[in-house]
C-alpha cells in the first residue's frame, strides 16, 4: 500500500509540476500559504498536511479524499474516471441507463490484456 507521500509525488509527476509549481498553484487557487518545502516533507515522508490541505490537494487533482489514504489508489481512480465519462453522457438518461452504462465501461476495461 502506498502511503501519502508516495501517491502525492505521482499525482504531481502525472502533471508534469514541480514542487514550486504545485505550491505555487495551491496557493493562487485556494489562497492557501502552503510551501515548497511543506510539499517535499509530505512528499519524503517527514511530515503529514493538515487535513484541509489534503481536502485542498484532493480538489486540486481531482481524486476523491480517500485515494490519500493509499487503499486501492488504482481502484479509486478507475471509478473517478467511470463517473467523469458517465457524468459526460446525455442528461436523458435515467438512473438504471447510467448504471448500465458504468457495467459497460467495467466490462470494456476488463477486457483488456
Amino acid at each position: 500500500m502506498k502511503n501519502f507521500g508516495t501517491l502525492l509525488k505521482e499525482l504531481r509527476l502525472n502533471r508534469k509540476l514541480t514542487i514550486e509549481q504545485l505550491a505555487d498553484s495551491l496557493n493562487s487557487k485556494f489562497d492557501s500559504k502552503i510551501s515548497k518545502s511543506s510539499i517535499s516533507r509530505w512528499e519524503n515522508g517527514e511530515a503529514d498536511p493538515k487535513l484541509e490541505y489534503v481536502r485542498l490537494l484532493a480538489d486540486f487533482f481531482q481524486v476523491p479524499g480517500q485515494y490519500f489514504l493509499g487503499e486501492d489508489s488504482e481502484k479509486i481512480l478507475d471509478s473517478q474516471k467511470i463517473v467523469t465519462i458517465a457524468a459526460h453522457i446525455d442528461e436523458d438518461v435515467t438512473e438504471e441507463e447510467m448504471e448500465d452504462i458504468k457495467k459497460y465501461i467495467e466490462f470494456i476495461k476488463s477486457q483488456r490484456g
